[in-house]
């Protein structure tokens, strides 16, 4: 239903040349007990003029007018973000032309012979456009939402990349310069003690701190890894000779060329959506072997990590709480691409990350 307050007039502009036709039209919407206020025009300068100033609920037209049609004075409301809708009113127009003239986004027709159904058509008109506005507001509200999202994902990234660089500071300045140090003394102790049990201890004491220290440097690297400074394509390799020894999975690695050239935040974007694959390959897959490729050709950066493991079932894609993949999307689009994830149960997934590059961009 058109929402109408009880005291509201419907303002319509009637583009007709003939004054009987008008007045037909008139006493039309006057039986009928629908409250409006009808204005004819009768050139097209004087409609565009009209358009332009006033606020009209909807227009009426009539086809064939002197010098012009009625699709000259549609085409310049169409050209208005929020035009009323547009009605055919003719008795000189065939079908065919009707359902021409609707496809370019007339709203309906009628022809003359048939004014007492006209109500009922401006209703259905009226309905029909109300319901097109609450449609593309809704739409309209939902991009600017997903806008909003979008950016806020690329502020938390930006904020855990850079907590991550603090923390990892943090771990090498102080945690593993105190564990080094200690270590040194406890060495230093073992070397100058005669006491067996004081060396035991000693050289026990050594062993567990160099265990520290090892992990510690395995957190710095994974918080924030330097090796991305030697390039993407080193960094991967990192992560996949790491994977193959914790995992016992044979991880290849293959790259269309000894450096990729890409920004620094776009080479962090793919290290970490590989480190994210392998991490969930190592969870989840059951896999026998994975692949790694990298490439630039065609000014787009693409990652691809594969496995010929157990796959990821649709309801496992679409849990409320599946987080990884959906990082991994907002992640590629903090720098311009897109996620790909394919995979069928008992053949394995592939994760495919996809970024274009602008011409010149390195490290």
């Amino acid at each position: 239903m058109v929402t109408m307050a009880p005291d509201q007039t419907l303002n319509i502009l009637h583009l007709e040349d003939s004054l009987a036709d008008h007045e037909l039209t008139a006493r039309a919407l006057q039986r009928s007990g629908l409250p409006c206020r009808l204005l004819r025009v009768d050139t097209l300068p004087e409609f565009q003029r009209l358009a332009d100033q006033q606020a009209f609920d909807i227009i009426l037209a009539d086809y064939w007018l002197p010098g012009f049609t009625a699709l000259d004075a549609w085409a310049h409301v169409a050209r208005k973000p929020q035009h009323p809708p547009f009605v055919l009113l003719s008795g000189a127009i065939g079908e065919a032309a009707a359902v021409d003239a609707m496809h370019l986004g007339i709203a309906d027709y009628l022809l003359k012979d048939d004014l007492p159904r006209l109500p009922r058509v401006i209703t259905r008109a009226l309905e029909v456009h109300e319901a097109r506005q609450a449609r593309e507001q809704a739409v309209a509200e939902l991009a600017a939402s997903e806008r909003r999202l979008a950016d806020l994902a690329e502020h938390l990234q930006l904020s855990i990349e850079q907590e991550r660089a603090a923390i990892a500071r943090e771990i090498h300045d102080d945690i593993g310069g105190a564990l080094t140090a200690v270590r040194f003394d406890v060495a230093w102790m073992g070397r100058h003690s005669a006491d067996p049990a004081m060396q035991q201890h000693a050289a026990s004491a050594a062993e567990m701190l160099q265990h520290a220290i090892g992990a510690s440097q395995r957190i710095m690297m994974n918080l924030r890894p330097p090796v991305l400074e030697q390039g993407l394509v080193a960094a991967v390799q990192w992560l996949a000779e790491g994977f193959a020894r914790r995992t016992g999975v044979p991880a290849r690695v293959q790259s269309s060329s000894d450096a990729i050239g890409a920004p620094a935040d776009v080479q962090l974007v793919a290290y970490r959506t590989a480190q994210e694959a392998l991490t969930n390959i190592a969870k989840h897959a059951q896999a026998g072997k994975v692949r790694i490729d990298l490439s630039d050709r065609e000014g787009v950066l693409t990652l691809e990590v594969s496995d010929d493991g157990r796959g990821i079932a649709p309801e496992m894609r679409d849990k409320p709480k599946s987080f990884g993949l959906k990082g991994l999307h907002e992640r590629a689009r903090t720098v311009g691409g897109w996620l790909d994830v394919s995979s069928r149960p008992g053949q394995g997934t592939s994760v495919i990350l996809s970024v274009p590059l602008t011409p010149g961009d390195a490290p």
